[in-house]
Parts: structure tokens; C-alpha cells; sequence
């Protein structure tokens, strides 16, 4: 098995090493690729040492699997290339995500509709998987009719650069800015860019997105995302109303069966999920699971994971994993 990771010295390509090295994929062959300046660079593998190859170079030596987290424009432009070359593309920019031809997936909810007619394949955007990873068992119980969000997003979310600049303010240093404002000590209600109707895209990832992938248009959401000064991790305040009533321990039954959920909810000994507690680790937690006694059919939940990992490269080398496992490269 050929294993390409294009955008291997970013911080998401960082972690997806990191998680192949965890799961053991049967990689025969690994090859690491990266934008020109990173060319000739050395990484570590597996305890191997490896150059940076370009992306020309690569798509030549026609990887079974290329791993993308190189940034919405190489993906329009190279994915297809790997693509014509006979390469699986998993791709974590959102580039494909809302492209009807390209399957958007969650390995637990939906890898079943993959075939090996899928070249390029979406990877969803962190906020949403560890959403849609909480949402999608209760919406095939209860069926889910509207969703209000409220994200807490970390730093990590939007880079290096933005990392870089919560450590200089933390030190009193002054430096780049990733933000048009300080992040330390602060709350920006502004993740991404603003769209003519007044959302960021990110939130707007959250409506499409969560819609694609639970395949249900008719699922009303409405998201507000917000960048706070925690340097990994991302928390989701999740109001759910759905068509059926519930009982709160059947709930949590559900979340608690769910591959890739652990639920964290005991206010007695004061334990909910918190991004400190989820860093490094590839589940999703869920916790402060009450009843909104507002309207009829209603839930709060609150939903927290590592983005770096779950919320992308696990994501990723899971979806891997499946078309390994199931033979359909």
C-alpha cells in the first residue's frame, strides 16, 4: 500500500503522521509531499527518515491513498491529478465538500456509501464531525427538526500562525497577527470569512455540511462560531428539537453505544467534557445532556473533541482505513 500525506509539514499533516504511525495502516510505501519551499525537508516515520517530494513527483509514483491537507486551492488543482492517475483522494480542505458528485463522510455514519468509483473523497470540517458523530444516532431515533449551535473554537483551528500568536500574547510578545484582534483574554465571534448573509463560512459549513452528511435537507440549523484562547480543542453548545420525545436515559443509552462517543456527563462529581480532558485522543465527548424545558421534543447537549485529530486527520486515515478493509480502492 502506497500512502502519500500532501501537506505533511502542516500542522494537520503533522497529526495525520502522528495517527498513522498509532493505527499501523499496512503502508509498503510512504511518500511524503509538500509545496516547493518544503522540498528536500526531512520528516520522520515510523523511525524512518524521509524527504519532501513535490506534488509532480508524486502523483508519478501513483500513491494508493493520498492523505490532502494542503488548503482548498492545491486540492482543486492537484486532487483531480492523482485522481486521473489512479490515487484515492481523501481530502481535508473544503474544497469538494459540497460538490454533489463527491461523497462528504464520517466513517461511522455514512463509509458504507463509498465505492471504488470514489477517486476524491470530502473530508467533513471539524465542528462538524464531532457534531454530526453526536447527532446522528439521536436523529435516526427521535429524527432531529431544527438545530441551534454555539461553537467555542480553538486557536488550532485556523493554524500555526494563529497558535504563534496566542503564545506571543501570552508571553507580551509582539508579532504576526492571524486575527484582526487579540485573541488572549478574548473571544472573537468570527471564525472564517463573512458571507453576503451575515454568517461566517464556518458556520455555514456547519448548516450544509450536517445536512449532507445525515442526507436530511429538511433539518432546519442555525449555527453562531466562535474562536476562544484555548490552544486545542473545540467545544459545541448543541440545542436539538426533535419531531419525537425522548427520555433522557435512553439518550444517553444511545450516545454511550455509539463507536467514537463517550459520554461525560455526571454534574454530581462535576464531570462534563472540556477540550483539556480530549486533547490527544480521537473520541468525541458528550455531556450536559438536559432537557430544554422551554419548548415540547427539546435537547442541550454540550460536545467536545480534538479537532486536530477526530475533527481531522483520524477523520481521514479512518476513511482509509474502510477502503483498506473493504478492498475498494
Amino acid at each position: 500500500m502506497k500512502v502519500a500525506v500532501v501537506g505533511v509539514t502542516g500542522m494537520v499533516g503533522q497529526v495525520m503522521l502522528k495517527v498513522l504511525e498509532e493505527r499501523n495502516l499496512p503502508i509498503s510505501e510512504f511518500i511524503p509531499v509538500a509545496s516547493e519551499r518544503s522540498i528536500g525537508k526531512e520528516i520522520t516515520f515510523n523511525n524512518d527518515i524521509y524527504k519532501v517530494i513535490g506534488l509532480a513527483e508524486a502523483v508519478s509514483l501513483k500513491p494508493d491513498i493520498a492523505l490532502f491537507s494542503a488548503g482548498g486551492g492545491t486540492s482543486l488543482e492537484w486532487a483531480p491529478k492523482f485522481a486521473e492517475a489512479g490515487t484515492t483522494v481523501i481530502d481535508n480542505s473544503s474544497a469538494w465538500r459540497m460538490d454533489q458528485d463527491k461523497k462528504l463522510v464520517v466513517p461511522e455514519i455514512n463509509a458504507s456509501e463509498l465505492s471504488s468509483k470514489d477517486k476524491i473523497i470530502a473530508n467533513p470540517n471539524c465542528s462538524t464531525i464531532q457534531l454530526v458523530m453526536a447527532l446522528a444516532p439521536l436523529h435516526e431515533e427521535y429524527q432531529i427538526k431544527r438545530l441551534v449551535i454555539s461553537t467555542y473554537q480553538s486557536v488550532s483551528g485556523t493554524g500555526v500562525k494563529a497558535v504563534e500568536q496566542l503564545e506571543n500574547e501570552i508571553a507580551g510578545i509582539k508579532g504576526e497577527m492571524a486575527y484582526p484582534y487579540p485573541i488572549h483574554k478574548n473571544a472573537l465571534p468570527h471564525c472564517d470569512v463573512f458571507e453576503e448573509n451575515g454568517y461566517t463560512k464556518e458556520e455555514m459549513k456547519l448548516v450544509r455540511e450536517t445536512q449532507k452528511i445525515l442526507n436530511d435537507k429538511t433539518i432546519a440549523v442555525t449555527a453562531t462560531a466562535v474562536r476562544i484562547p484555548t490552544a486545542g480543542g473545540h467545544s459545541e453548545s448543541v440545542n436539538i428539537e426533535f419531531e419525537k420525545d425522548f427520555e433522557l436515559s435512553a439518550v444517553r443509552s444511545l450516545l454511550n453505544a455509539t463507536d467514537g462517543v463517550t459520554v461525560q456527563d455526571n454534574t454530581d462529581v462535576n464531570t462534563y467534557p472540556m477540550p483539556i480532558y480530549a486533547h490527544g485522543k480521537d473520541d468525541v465527548f458528550v455531556g450536559r445532556i438536559r432537557r430544554d424545558g422551554s419548548q415540547p421534543n427539546s435537547l442541550n447537549m454540550w460536545v467536545v473533541s480534538d479537532n486536530l485529530r477526530k475533527g481531522a486527520a483520524t477523520n481521514a486515515v479512518q476513511i482509509a482505513e474502510y477502503l483498506i478493509e473493504k478492498d475498494i480502492l
